[in-house]
């Protein structure tokens, strides 16, 4: 392990923060549920686009809020190899700061992806940016540089030639990442004030883009990795297993977590709970007609929603998996559904049609829809009373009236 570059100036540790952030892909545990939310924008239209700003490069990450701030990454030049990290105003989209790196490992990756795919992550006080080359920086909140992993110095055959795209996760005093794919695989838990391993774990040799989410069993958080063997749960501080569940499991479209239940899209969708210490999870129900596509699975209270490749949302009753209805909606999609306390889904597909369904009657209704103009494959972010979106050439907000 060979940290670039530290700077050590904190000598204070906060990982809380009480803000209702949107820290990491999907927001609140990596599931796309922001109960903490009671506000969302109702709306996609003229009348609620708040601003419009400019963005370099290419990036899939979706934005991450935290505070007054929205933090998004990008990849620029011929072969991706500038790196940047952008912080602007959520209030008024003005730019705040841009930091540019050079990536240091191999920035090969398929056409339809970029460098730039991960989402950073953030305990409220740092940014943690992860990217497809392996370059992995952390940032303060002003655009500081606090330190930088070139992990590829460390791991030289840790890549594959279409890209990673898995997003890393804060737990606790804890930075998890997945660095998965058919060469050197592994996950790996980073000291969020240093950058060193505090653990590391082989991983099934098999391209996979899905990211970490994170369960609570008895007031203790452990972090679920997904790939194609099925799935594992650790100690975010440790790395330690605590359970594994095999079968196999999707790589692309991430499960989703909520309290000791955890959703997984493996042979169809299925349902655990876990055990006391060292139990295997009970399998609540599978269903195996009910398929994800790309999107990943979205849990709100007692319902279940996929988003399979012909572009149908399907919602299923969360205590058993039937289905309770289906309607199609405009794809494809490559970004993944989020809501807020009121249960309205927002998706935005690839073809940059933003998306706004009510599921609460007998059957699911859109009812708002724009067209951004853009090609959009990243997931929406949330905040009281917004909401943040990406393509390649910008980051929109929009606010409720």
């Amino acid at each position: 392990m060979r940290p670039l570059f530290t700077l050590l100036s904190f000598c204070f540790l906060s990982l809380s923060t009480t803000r209702a952030d949107w820290l990491n892909f999907r927001g609140p545990q990596g599931s796309g549920y922001a109960p903490g939310i009671t506000k969302t924008v109702g709306e996609l239209s003229e009348k609620t686009l708040a601003w419009k700003a400019a963005l370099p490069g290419r990036g899939l990450g979706s934005p991450i809020v935290v505070g007054d701030k929205v933090f998004v990454t990008a990849a620029s030049g011929p072969e991706q190899q500038q790196l940047h990290v952008l912080c602007f105003s959520a209030a008024d989209g003005s730019p705040l700061w841009e930091r540019r790196f050079w990536a240091t490992g191999r920035t090969m990756s398929h056409s339809k992806t970029c460098v730039a795919a991960p989402t950073p992550a953030s305990d409220g006080e740092r940014i943690y940016a992860l990217y497809s080359s392996n370059d992995l920086v952390c940032l303060d909140l002003e655009g500081r540089v606090v330190w930088i992993r070139g992990l590829t110095l460390d791991y030289p055959n840790a890549s594959n030639s279409l890209g990673m795209a898995a997003s890393p996760l804060v737990v606790g005093d804890t930075l998890v990442a997945q660095i998965e794919n058919d060469s050197e695989s592994f996950a790996a838990g980073f000291d969020l004030l240093t950058g060193v391993n505090k653990w590391k774990l082989d991983r099934p040799k098999s391209a996979n883009w899905t990211s970490p989410t994170v369960l609570e069993k008895d007031g203790e958080f452990i972090v679920a990795l997904q790939s194609s063997e099925g799935v594992q749960g650790l100690v975010p501080a440790t790395g330690s297993s605590v359970f594994k569940l095999a079968g196999g499991a999707a790589t692309m479209p991430s499960g989703a977590a909520v309290g000791d239940e955890l959703y997984t899209p493996s042979n169809g969708l299925t349902a655990v709970k876990l055990g006391a210490s060292g139990a295997e999870p009970a399998k609540l129900w599978n269903q195996s007609n009910q398929r994800p596509g790309t999107a990943s699975v979205l849990v709100v209270g007692e319902k279940i929603f996929l988003i399979n490749n012909a572009g149908v949302l399907t919602c299923v009753e969360r205590k058993t998996g039937t289905e309770l209805w289906g309607i199609r909606l405009e794809g494809p999609f490559s970004g993944s559904p989020v809501a807020g306390a009121d249960g309205k889904l927002y998706i935005f597909g690839e073809t940059g049609i933003g998306q706004v369904i009510d599921p609460g009657g007998e059957k699911g209704v859109i009812t708002s829809r724009i067209e951004l103009g853009e090609t959009i494959l990243s997931t929406p972010a949330l905040d009281e009373g917004s909401l943040f979106i990406r393509s390649d050439g910008h980051l929109w907000k929009f606010s409720a009236k």
